[in-house]
């Protein structure tokens, strides 16, 4: 599965990253947070979280925004063994 990570400019294109090197950091680190990109869908990003929690991780998903306009927001996920 891809997930769009979330821009580091507003006008820049969302970069992908997929849930095998998201597992692979985790591996790594442990534990890890990843801010995604507005233009992923709830569905993708709702199945993403069960995939993790599945495997026995605990996994925080919420949306934060950054502005007034309705399109100012990005999803953090902070995933923890």
């Amino acid at each position: 599965m891809e997930l769009k990570a979330a821009r580091t400019e507003l006008n820049a294109k969302p970069k992908t990253i997929s849930v095998e090197k998201i597992e692979k950091e985790l591996e790594k680190d442990g534990q890890k947070i990843f801010y995604f990109d507005r233009e992923n869908s709830h569905k993708d990003l709702m199945e993403m979280v069960e995939h993790f929690e599945e495997k026995g991780f605990s996994v925080y998903f919420r949306e934060i925004r950054f502005g007034l306009d309705e399109n100012d927001y990005l999803y953090e996920v902070h995933i923890l063994v």
